[in-house]
């Protein structure tokens, strides 16, 4: 499928100072020469927080990353989940339509984002909240149908669950994501069948549903400031120059003795087989040549 950038560009792009921080972090990641390697994170967190991927964000993260336009482009057209187009200024809403959900609905619940979003996806709802597309399978089959809205996923979807959450997210709300039925996560609808030991002491929702309740961006627009930015291996202390240099010296002559080792065996072995063959040559029984057998007289 061919992905091109939308024709209609917003003039300029900048990261919020906190995502900026952000963006730092992660780069500090790599080695010197390999910032290219925080291309996806940083293309993701411009896309997190524009609610799309536009193409000044797409030059300003290749300009901060040193890299020609043309190879960010390359990444940000391969991955279906970049946005290259405006979406919902509330919700983008993503029906699964691979086999379980399919099976389960989720043909009904792409006719309610047809009547009450779009006729076609990848297009804005008349006011401008919602967008929606089919995408292929996101792991929660077990919970099928399902969508993922924003960030989370909302699961054991109805037709009429799904018109009531868009619904919701119209007048501000947002819903608390995860099954939609009742179940806490994906056991059977009628309670665990096993490992009933683990119903005690869990929180109020299951640990997806949970995190997105305490932190509270499933529709937000992330702007660096939702969680500390943690960036630990920033705090190790850099080993020194001469104590590298030793290890790798040690580790160098540790394989040079292996090495010999090795080829020491090697050879004890192959003259051991030349002696075994030779022993088994000389010992052999010498066998007599067959005598010529006589001429009948045919006169």
């Amino acid at each position: 499928m061919l992905r091109r950038l939308h024709p209609v560009q917003p003039a300029s792009f900048a990261f919020t100072p906190a995502n900026l921080e952000w963006a730092k972090g992660q780069i500090s990641k790599y080695p010197e020469g390999r910032q290219a390697s925080a291309i996806i994170p940083l293309l993701w967190r411009a896309q997190e927080q524009e609610g799309w991927l536009t193409r000044p964000a797409i030059e300003y993260v290749a300009d901060m990353l040193g890299m020609a336009y043309i190879r960010a482009l390359e990444v940000a057209t391969f991955y279906f989940m970049f946005q290259l187009a405006p979406v919902g200024s509330v919700a983008h809403v993503q029906i699964c339509g691979t086999t379980s959900c399919m099976i389960c609905g989720a043909e009904e619940l792409i006719a309610v984002c047809k009547e009450l979003i779009a006729p076609a996806p990848h297009t804005l709802s008349k006011d401008g909240k919602f967008s929606w597309e089919e995408v292929e399978c996101m792991g929660a089959c077990a919970n099928a149908p399902m969508a993922q809205i924003g960030k989370d996923y909302y699961e054991d979807l109805t037709p009429a669950k799904l018109r009531d959450l868009i619904a919701r997210f119209s007048k501000g709300e947002v819903p608390v994501p995860g099954p939609q039925n009742g179940r806490y996560a994906a056991e059977p609808l009628s309670g665990l069948t096993s490992l009933k030991d683990f119903e005690s002491g869990k929180k109020q929702y299951n640990a997806s549903a949970q995190l997105a309740v305490d932190i509270g961006d499933t529709v937000k627009r992330i702007d660096g400031t939702e969680v500390p930015i943690l960036t630990p291996w920033l705090g190790k202390p850099a080993k020194s120059a001469a104590k590298t240099a030793a290890k790798v010296a040690v580790t160098a002559a540790a394989a040079a003795v292996a090495v010999a080792a090795t080829d020491a065996a090697v050879k004890a072995v192959r003259k051991t087989t030349k002696t075994s063959e030779a022993k088994a040559e000389s010992e052999a029984p010498v066998k007599k040549p067959r005598a010529p057998r006589a001429k009948k007289d045919t006169e």
